[in-house]
């Protein structure tokens, strides 16, 4: 049975309740964001960013909508293309920290095919994006692959890395489960700037001086990188379309993933459109 399907939480950072409802919506519409409180319509698209720190933003003329990747990470991980998202606050819930519920929810209101084929975008030529201090590189690749890389200066973990092909299983099996974390060092300096008013041991793995701060550990030995890569899926499907591609990221974060679609747009000639594919030939959406 497939329905319209609502759910509800504090926000990380904000610490505010917000109740979102993911209605049906037809062929080509896309993601599209209401902020029901302010009446606000904000398509997810690149050009919509207004804020990349410690989350992504989207934005329309003084109305914002904070930290939507983990919802656009799962919506692009199981092939939602078509989906309203009514808001009725200003950040969206961020659950237990991962995409483990929102899989849940979505799976559980049903998918349905819209018939037809799925357009994406395939990488021809290299893309690099390196200031230095994070790099978010595209090659060409024969479906689509993320590897990430990570580093911290911290006793428990220093290097993490991984690569995975994704598709829908594997985005719900080694992805949507991997938490959002944070130091505890670092706790009181975002609260300072407003940031992490929602954070808890319920929705976030804190990394404490002696370990992890958590009684129930961690849910993967490299749970870190898997959640970068669940943040990075997200913001990619900032684009409008799936990426096939290989794309690698080092030491990066939402600013670098957005910037690197930034280039990415203005790289025309390293990039084609498909606009079918033997592989995908629905586009999802509620009905």
């Amino acid at each position: 049975m497939k329905n319209t399907v609502s759910f509800e939480g504090i926000g990380l950072h904000t610490g505010r309740l917000s109740r979102v409802t993911l209605k049906p919506a037809p062929r080509d519409t896309g993601v599209v964001f209401i902020r029901t409180d302010r009446r606000t319509i904000i398509k997810a698209n690149v050009a919509a960013v207004v804020d990349t720190a410690f989350a992504t933003t989207l934005g329309y003329n003084g109305t914002r909508i904070k930290t939507v990747e983990h919802l656009l990470s799962t919506l692009a991980g199981i092939g939602i293309d078509n989906v309203i998202v009514e808001v009725d606050g200003p950040e969206i819930p961020i659950l237990d920290g991962s995409s483990t519920e929102l899989v849940s929810i979505i799976l559980h209101a049903g998918i349905s095919k819209q018939g037809k084929r799925r357009p994406y975008i395939r990488i021809t030529k290299p893309i690099v994006l390196d200031d230095g201090h994070a790099a978010v590189v595209a090659i060409p690749c024969n479906g689509r692959r993320i590897t990430y890389s990570i580093q911290f200066k911290h006793h428990i973990f220093d290097i993490q890395n991984l690569s995975l092909y994704l598709d829908e299983e594997v985005f719900i099996s080694e992805i949507a489960p991997a938490r959002t974390f944070g130091f505890l060092k670092n706790v009181e300096m975002l609260r300072a700037n407003g940031l992490a008013k929602g954070g808890s041991l319920q929705n976030a793995v804190v990394i404490g001086d002696s370990g992890i701060l958590n009684k129930t550990g961690l849910r993967f030995n490299d749970e870190f990188v898997r959640h970068k890569m669940l943040d990075l899926i997200g913001d990619l499907s900032l684009i409008g379309y799936p990426i096939y591609g290989h794309i690698i990221a080092e030491r990066a974060g939402h600013s670098s993933h957005i910037r690197f679609l930034r280039k990415m747009l203005s790289s025309v000639d390293s990039w084609e459109f498909v606009s079918q594919d033997a592989e995908f030939t629905h586009s999802y959406a509620y009905v």
